[in-house]
């Protein structure tokens, strides 16, 4: 039994290291993140501030106003996702949706062009590490800039720093319900 274990470990071994000497392996580094998408303005990625600004003007506009979706696209990296989360109607359950950039752009972009949306950050939390950083990012959303407030939630934002710019990993959120109010932490 214990030579069977060696031979599996043994083969196991091998096996990883034959994928880091093999050309287009694990050595080779991570492929480009934004293969295949527009340029980004140097301003909107020059650090995580700026990559959140970014991220919340180009979702706001008054109604009729056409959003810059290739800005959009140009904050992401390849394969981010956006991820709404929420308590299901009538149900103790939560649920999530996983949506593409383009997904987003096709289910949401239309309503946010007809309605008209304004989010803005209302306070932030930010942790990093070496080049990973992680925003809880507190916003409110209008339908005209200084209209009432009808949605509070917490964009959830991870984000990278390749040396060079910074990138959208992922946004997941969720809104401020009475059970579910934004702790003041996140407010500062």
């Amino acid at each position: 039994m214990n030579i069977q274990k060696t031979v599996v470990s043994v083969a196991c071994t091998a096996a990883l290291l034959a994928l880091i000497a093999i050309p287009g392996g694990a050595q080779q580094g991570p492929p480009p993140l934004g293969d295949g998408l527009p340029a980004p303005s140097d301003d909107d990625v020059t650090s995580a501030d700026a990559i959140i600004a970014a991220l919340y003007d180009v979702i706001s506009g008054a109604a009729g106003e056409e959003r810059d979706w290739d800005r959009w696209r140009s904050l992401f990296a390849n394969g981010s996702q956006l991820i709404p989360t929420g308590r299901r109607p009538n149900s103790p359950r939560a649920g999530a949706r996983f949506m593409t950039i383009e997904d987003y752009i096709v289910g949401s972009g239309p309503r946010l062009e007809e309605s008209g949306f304004f989010e803005s950050e209302i306070g932030r939390h930010t942790v990093s590490f070496g080049n990973v950083t992680h925003a809880f990012s507190a916003y409110e959303s209008r339908r005209t800039a200084e209209g009432e407030v009808f949605m509070r939630g917490i964009n959830s934002i991870q984000l990278f720093d390749d040396g060079e710019r910074w990138w959208i990993m992922n946004v997941m959120w969720d809104s401020e319900r009475p059970d579910n109010p934004i702790p003041e932490q996140y407010l500062n």
